[in-house]
């Protein structure tokens, strides 16, 4: 045998090895199952099964968090991509969850129809043409998707406007976010809080503008928690630390590299890129679990009559840091505790 046929063997024998031993770590990485909602801030999701390392991620898209958070509780899933404030519904409702991670915060937009001439952040403007309208008897008519983020966003700065939901305007709820700007086009309603990248649509397709972003109450921008099960956190402890090692790692690629977020929604939603990209102004990457906040959402559901029970106890509980501090090797400190 040559010198040269014979360092070819050797390549090649170690080359066969290192590709047996990574095949028999793929097939011994445990699997899990992740849900993600559509919106921009989500959708992002879809990246973590080729960022996770320990862990096999089947990502599975559901039409909204809702959705997400009843195939978690009803173990069809394992992780979920759900917001602050399902945490806090789940938990009202005596559901096993546990927040293990941060994704991405704001994402919502309150716009008006075409009838209505608001300028923006004119509170007091809309405060009279919801008393003129109730005085029609017409009253004004104002949409979101119930249960999610931007519903209570908009709830929340309602309230802090002095505007009462359930009695002062018409309520309308549209389930599918992406039936928005349809509903507002149409001129069903008369103003919608909605999320990215709906709201960008609405705005440059000129079916409706800009009134609000609606962070002034309670929950600030905060909205994509990743959450688990407790059940899930005995049995599969590693593959769970690994899971938000893949949401950290997609948590800094978005904070460097906007182009596959752009991406990722493009795929999923067919709008153009330039929407896409118009969306993502409106969106902070973050995997912190913000504590304090968590507690002062709890309430403000509470005072908003969303929710029965006082849950700020067992939503500080139910808030694990471990698998952040181990994934980021930083304090709960300086993770949101």
């Amino acid at each position: 045998m040559t010198f040269r046929s014979l360092t070819l063997t050797t390549v090649t024998a170690a080359f066969l090895a290192l590709s047996a031993a990574a095949t028999a770590q793929a097939a011994d990485a445990e699997k899990l199952k992740l849900g993600f909602a559509k919106c921009a801030h989500c959708l992002p999701m879809a990246l973590t099964p080729e960022l996770a390392k320990g862990v096999e991620i089947e990502a599975i898209n559901f039409n909204s968090g809702n959705d997400v958070l009843t195939a978690l509780v009803s173990k069809s899933i394992d992780m979920a991509q759900v917001t602050y404030l399902h945490y806090i519904t789940a938990l009202d409702k005596g559901f096993d969850v546990v927040a293990v991670s941060g994704q991405v915060n704001g994402g919502s937009e309150i716009v008006v129809g075409k009838g209505i001439t608001l300028k923006a952040d004119d509170w007091d403007g809309l405060k009279k043409l919801i008393a003129e309208r109730k005085e029609k008897g017409e009253p004004l008519r104002v949409a979101a998707s119930r249960g999610n983020a931007q519903d209570i966003h908009m709830r929340g700065a309602l309230q802090k406007h002095g505007i009462n939901v359930n009695k002062d305007v018409q309520f309308i709820n549209i389930p599918n976010p992406s039936d928005h700007a349809a509903a507002l086009q149409r001129g069903e309603v008369d103003v919608i809080c909605t999320v990215e990248p709906f709201a960008s649509q609405i705005r440059q397709t000129g079916v409706g503008t800009h009134f609000a972003l609606p962070y002034d109450q309670a929950a600030g921008n905060l909205t994509n928690l990743i959450v688990t099960r407790s059940d899930v956190i005995k049995d599969h402890p590693k593959a769970v630390e690994a899971t938000v090692g893949s949401v950290v790692a997609l948590v800094d690629k978005l904070k460097s590299d906007q182009t596959v977020w752009v991406d990722v929604i493009n795929k999923y939603t067919g709008m153009d890129k330039a929407i896409a990209a118009e969306a993502l102004k409106n969106a902070s990457p973050d995997y912190a679990i913000h504590k304090d906040s968590t507690l002062a959402i709890a309430t403000m559901m509470r005072e908003l009559k969303y929710i029965s029970n006082d849950v700020t106890a067992a939503a500080e509980k139910n808030l694990d840091y471990r698998f952040l501090e181990a994934v980021t090797s930083k304090p709960k400190s300086e993770l949101g505790f």
